[in-house]
């Protein structure tokens, strides 16, 4: 371990061959996984726990205390998966005590400028842009990716392998394997190259999209849609996927194609 100049507790858990930068203020109640780097003028606050690998770049700022007034002081934590990058001054707050933890999975790519609030909830795979700005409490499933200057609204749900259009505002839920644009956002189709490079095969890409034509490209509304998907596609686990999250969505979906 290389220490520069940088202010670390001695109580802080500091796992083998971590490098740490210079100007790196690190708080006693920290765990930091083998082989991560951190950059100069990183900030890591009580609470972080930063698995395996990770690349931590300047400015960073991990686990400070939650931007909600409800926020009284309770012990929480901010996790990061292994092998996961976050980008200079990218910020992510620990959470509150409504689920105790904001998470970041593994393979991540969390770009400059990005802010993930308390109580978020992302997956592995994940990959958000520069400047993206997450509410509380956003869910995003794996493989999903947000374009550059997104703003998520609180308690959106993004589905796995969807791709959302850089600038976009996300007012409401997205679901799985699609492509969303414009404003108000809306369904502009499947993210059959994200699939591709995935590994879905054509014939799955192709019953995926016959999926959304019910949903988005119909006259039905998506109760009846979900109705005749049910009676009409097999149960696999795309399709499942896809009824389970529109069923389960509190907020509701995004808009179709006009």
């Amino acid at each position: 371990m290389s220490i520069k100049l940088s202010n670390i507790s001695p109580k802080a858990k500091i796992g083998k061959g971590v490098e740490i930068d210079s100007f790196v203020n690190i708080s006693e109640d920290v765990v930091i996984g083998d082989g991560t780097w951190i950059g100069p003028n990183v900030t890591i606050m009580d609470g972080a726990r930063i698995g395996q690998n990770c690349k931590i770049f300047p400015g960073a700022v991990i686990s400070a205390i939650p931007q909600d007034l409800k926020f009284s002081g309770e012990k929480s934590t901010a996790i990061i998966g292994d092998n996961t990058t976050i980008r200079e001054f990218a910020t992510i707050n620990r959470a509150t005590n409504y689920s105790g933890a904001t998470s970041i999975g593994e393979n991540c790519l969390i770009m400059a400028y990005v802010h993930v609030a308390h109580d978020c909830k992302i997956a592995s795979n994940v990959i958000l842009a520069n400047s993206v700005q997450l509410g509380g409490h956003i869910e995003i499933n794996e493989y999903a990716i947000i374009g550059g200057i997104s703003a998520i609204h609180q308690f959106v749900k993004i589905g796995s392998y969807s791709m959302i259009s850089g600038g976009s505002l996300v007012r409401k839920d997205v679901p799985p394997y699609i492509k969303v644009a414009k404003e108000p956002l809306s369904y502009v189709g499947v993210n059959s190259i994200g699939l591709s490079r995935s590994g879905f095969n054509e014939d799955k890409i192709i019953e995926i999209q016959n999926v959304y034509r019910h949903i988005f490209q119909s006259n039905m509304n998506y109760t009846q849609a979900l109705k005749k998907i049910k009676n009409n596609f097999d149960s696999n686990k795309e399709i499942k996927n896809i009824i389970q999250f529109i069923s389960k969505s509190e907020r509701g979906i995004i808009k179709g194609y006009k």
